[in-house]
């Protein structure tokens, strides 16, 4: 019986590789292949690419897209929690006072540090 769920998991394993493998190979086989000297550059579309690839943003949008994720994350946690209240009792309570706290930190540490200010370059 414990071997066999080794047996099980080697059987995912294999597949697991093989699979994507096989439907790359296959995918090779049957695309069109006409390699032209224009398909190597930069645009397909004939056009000579001008200036810098990169652009810089200001890091204040990876500011905001963070502190959205982490006041996203809590609705998931809270949602949950709000619906099984009753089952949960006070212990429950306690631990998600501790959590909206930790998060109340959080903001208040973001806001001292000008994190949610917004000001133009």
């Amino acid at each position: 019986m414990y071997m066999n769920s080794y047996v099980v998991v080697a059987i995912f394993l294999i597949l697991g590789v093989l699979l994507p493998i096989a439907a790359l190979t296959i995918g090779r086989w049957l695309r069109p292949n006409k390699p032209v000297e224009e398909k190597y550059t930069t645009y397909e579309s004939g056009n000579e690419p001008v200036g810098e690839g990169q652009v810089r943003f200001n890091i204040r949008y990876y500011l905001f897209a963070l502190m959205f994720v982490i006041f996203d994350v809590e609705t998931v946690f809270l949602y949950p929690w709000a619906v099984a209240y009753k089952q949960l009792g006070l212990f429950a309570l306690v631990e998600m006072c501790i959590f909206v706290g930790l998060l109340l930190v959080g903001l208040l540490y973001a806001w001292k540090k000008k994190v949610l200010q917004w000001n133009s370059i």
